[in-house]
């Protein structure tokens, strides 16, 4: 028999005195395979991966065994895991925003990776960097070479990251949470893409993911993880049709489903546009002279009302991300902006400061919107302080209470981000905006980092608190079924344009247009044809 490609016996992490945060895992990757790595946030999934490539912080303490193509990578020294990393095993990082340089353009970031591990450079690297970009779904591509990581969206910059990852045509792919920040469509390009490449140079993909989904359509085997252990795995087909585990059953039992309540007829309107437009200007030359306009929206209008939601829908770069920022006058926009019956559209930023605590805001990107050198209990005070709301209440107390709220522990509350995985952050984010109880909040893909049981907590949790406060919410979300269970009322964006909007039984029950219509085939079925929105 051949030796697996990748080949994981006994190993153990443990960080300072803290349990183990991966406990005796045993798997095997083989040329051409891909094997789902699959559980709950903080199951030691990422740590594992990690761990193929001591990636690892210094305080992490390592056992047992990680061999790639026979070699052992714990405790190899530092010319070998070079010469292995990014050139023979690449990874594509769950957070793209901390994968990329910020003070770098993407063509410099490609272009680094392809020089140091194949020698390409100058022309012949930008044809193959305009490729990559290309295959992964960046649409005109040649334009963005000179752009940095803050203009690009979410999912753009996971585009990139997967391009980079892709450049030097690895042996090991170990992807954690790839397609996250993909809307489905391309979801359906990048796994098609992979796919190929597999069949093509016989890649072995490690596949660190919460969306089963995914899981179910490109793996060939599964290991289910919980509590840093391997608690089941097997064949694809014999973990979905017959789970063993009660902790595995429960994961393929967890879908997003029911409605939201219904809308009070007499609901307050809490918010309303008309014809919103955000065009941002292209300037060129020394004169730095207006040569066109980015439309990154064009005549928005809807109406929230207390109590209800609104969803969001369309692919990455649509413009969704940018309609959210001008409601809440981050960014300049022309056309009315009512909240509570007032215009807040000519308002500025000192203007609107007492109304901030009104409207919060949930980030895409949780460690990016967290203070690294803030607390748990700093970051979620921190609005109660600002708006002098703590006046004769127990602060930490509030915190503690909001933290169980979201499904966190109360005892969290004295850590770091960076003591938390992704999906943990994300709640942290959540609570910092609840705390104030506002009467809007714009989530922004506030469940693309948590999995599936934890996104119906969230679900839940979301439904309880506009019913017992009145929230109006504005839902912006890839995951359409997801957006089916939270949203009263639904509107399509797709390049700046909303091309349909309605109820949410009129968008997901009888779309009107072509493009809505191929949106819910792709979050139906991925294997729908990476082209079908073109």
């Amino acid at each position: 028999m051949s030796v697996p490609l990748l080949e994981i016996s006994g190993l153990s992490v443990r960080f300072g005195k803290d349990e183990n945060a991966v406990d005796d895992v045993s798997f095997t990757v083989n040329e051409g395979e891909t094997v789902a790595l699959v559980g709950e946030s903080g199951s030691g999934k990422s740590v594992t991966a990690l761990s193929t490539i001591d990636l690892l912080p210094d305080s992490a303490a390592i056992s047992g065994s990680v061999k790639y193509r026979g070699t052992q990578m714990v405790g190899a020294d530092q010319a070998t895991l070079r010469s292995i990393r990014g050139n023979d095993i690449s990874f594509i990082f769950q957070e793209p925003m901390t994968s990329l340089n910020p003070l770098h353009t993407i063509e410099k970031q490609l272009e680094e990776s392809l020089a140091l591990h194949q020698g390409i450079k100058g022309k012949a690297a930008r044809g193959h960097i305009l490729d990559l970009l290309n295959k992964v779904g960046i649409r005109d591509a040649e334009t963005r070479l000179n752009d940095y990581p803050h203009t690009l969206s979410g999912g753009q910059r996971q585009r990139v990251v997967i391009a980079m990852a892709l450049a030097n045509s690895p042996d090991l792919l170990i992807a954690d949470e790839p397609t996250t920040a993909l809307d489905v469509t391309i979801q359906a390009q990048i796994l098609a893409l992979l796919a190929d490449i597999q069949k093509a140079e016989g890649m072995g993909l490690l596949f660190i993911t919460h969306d089963l989904a995914v899981v179910r359509k490109i793996s060939d085997r599964v290991c289910v993880m919980q509590g840093g252990k391997i608690i089941e795995q097997g064949p694809t087909a014999q973990i979905f049709e017959n789970p063993q585990h009660a902790y595995t059953k429960k994961l393929l039992s967890a879908e997003p489903t029911g409605s939201p309540e219904p809308v009070k007829s007499d609901a307050t309107e809490i918010v309303s546009t008309k014809n919103l437009r955000v065009w941002f200007p292209v300037k060129r030359g020394l004169m730095r002279k207006t040569v066109g306009h980015i439309k990154a929206v064009n005549d928005a209008t809807f109406t929230v009302r207390e109590g209800e939601t609104l969803g969001i829908v369309g692919e990455s770069g649509s413009g969704k991300t940018t309609l959210a920022l001008a409601v809440m006058r981050l960014i300049r926009s022309e056309g009315p902006i009512l909240f509570l019956g007032s215009h807040i559209d000519g308002l500025k930023a000192k203007e609107m400061r007492p109304l901030r605590r009104e409207i919060q805001m949930v980030f895409q990107d949780p460690y990016g919107s967290l203070s690294p050198r803030m607390t748990v209990e700093q970051i979620v005070a921190e609005g109660l302080s600002i708006h002098a709301l703590e006046k004769g209440q127990n602060s930490r107390k509030l915190v503690e209470d909001i933290l169980v709220e979201v499904g966190l522990q109360a005892d969290m509350i004295d850590r770091y981000p960076h003591e938390f995985s992704g999906g943990q952050r994300q709640r942290i984010a959540i609570a910092r905006a609840m705390i104030l109880k506002p009467k809007l909040v714009i989530l922004d893909e506030p469940t693309s980092a948590l999995d599936r049981t934890v996104q119906l907590q969230i679900i839940d949790l979301l439904r309880n608190l506009q019913q017992k406060y009145g929230m109006a919410y504005l839902f912006i979300s890839h995951d359409l079924k997801v957006v089916r269970a939270v949203s009263h009322k639904v509107i399509v964006m797709r390049q700046g344009d909303v091309v349909e909007s309605g109820t949410g039984k009129q968008i997901f029950d009888a779309p009107a247009t072509d493009y809505t219509r191929a949106l819910l085939a792709a979050a139906l079925d991925l294997q729908a044809k990476s082209g079908a929105l073109e």
